[in-house]
């Protein structure tokens, strides 16, 4: 029987599988006890920030945005860790996260207390804040679009659920019951994850042809099958029957949505997997380029270095690097 919605819940689908795809996870959390006034510098970091008030007020200020107040209750997501603030107000300065001693709680969960004894708690602003892991890999497209910092304001109308969930993070934060590290870290994962949905869902700021290629369902079930096996033997005429149609129709409408052609796009996508991979222990150069679908090391070494601008060997060493500093 036909469906009318099939199409539909196609799109649903495959947004769903791209979002899937980014593998979003809380890496480490740290739940904050700060008596004003106070300031919080958190540097550029690879991984993703999320920050939920439980209590208090708060001044987030990153680089050419303009100042935010958060209040109990508010969840923010920073998706590509860019440098920023929180402050108890104006002018106040700002001390490196890194300088705060942090108490472990439990696996990947510590708590930080600077607290000024001779003050009321009640007066005190708690904060959890994580450390995200956001897969850059294999949903770049969407990422590289997302705005410096993403609010879950905006979306309590569109997603009410999410009230629910908000409420019981500010009764885990005042109260220290048993097991309240774990609750809160996974509540904060949900979070985050419905942020970046409603933003997708909104139609990301109207700036990404990926969002409207993943809307039509043809066109989706090509992009959904790219991002979930880049290194397969890919040609035009694949990814057409994929679509249900011509080549050239198929290649005229992927460009007219998308800005680039299929090839170009499956590239690109290849080559910010091999990054990923490159950074991985374990991996060679031509392990990656094989499992990418490359015969040769040279003809990968050539793709990498005209996307990523430098060769894989410099990004592999440069990674091992970093990861012992």
């Amino acid at each position: 029987m036909f469906d009318p919605n099939a199409e539909m819940h196609e799109s649903h689908d495959a947004v769903s599988e791209v979002l899937l795809g980014m593998r979003l996870r809380g890496a480490n959390y740290w739940r904050l006890r700060l008596t004003p006034p106070f300031g919080v510098d958190f540097t550029a970091s690879d991984d993703a920030r999320f920050h939920f008030i439980g209590q208090g007020k708060a001044l987030l200020l990153l680089p050419d945005v303009a100042p935010r107040i958060m209040s109990a209750g508010d969840a923010v997501l920073i998706p590509r860790g860019h440098p920023h603030q929180i402050l108890s107000g104006p002018r106040v300065a700002a001390r490196d996260f890194d300088r705060f001693t942090p108490e472990p709680v439990c696996q990947a969960f510590s708590e930080i207390r600077d607290c000024d004894d001779a003050v009321c708690r009640s007066t005190d602003t708690t904060i959890l804040t994580g450390a995200m892991e956001l897969d850059l890999a294999t949903v770049h497209p969407l990422v590289a679009l997302m705005p410096e910092a993403m609010s879950v304001g905006a979306l309590l109308d569109s997603q009410p659920e999410m009230h629910a969930i908000l409420a019981a993070m500010e009764i885990e934060m005042q109260w220290n019951r048993p097991g309240s590290a774990g609750i809160l870290a996974r509540l904060a994962d949900v979070i985050a994850a419905l942020i970046i949905r409603g933003w997708v869902e909104c139609g990301c700021d109207n700036a990404s042809g990926v969002i409207t290629a993943l809307r039509d369902p043809r066109l989706a079930r090509v992009l959904v099958e790219l991002h979930r096996d880049p290194g397969r033997d890919w040609d035009v005429a694949t990814m057409a029957g994929l679509m249900g149609a011509s080549r050239s129709m198929f290649s005229d409408r992927f460009v007219d949505v998308l800005g680039v052609s299929p090839l170009r796009y499956l590239t690109d996508l290849r080559m910010r997997v091999a990054a990923q991979l490159l950074e991985q222990e374990g991996n060679s150069v031509m392990s990656v380029a094989f499992r990418l679908g490359y015969s040769s090391q040279a003809a990968f070494t050539r793709a990498f270095k005209r996307v990523i601008g430098t060769s894989p060997a410099a990004h592999r060493r440069s990674a091992r690097q970093q990861s012992t500093s």
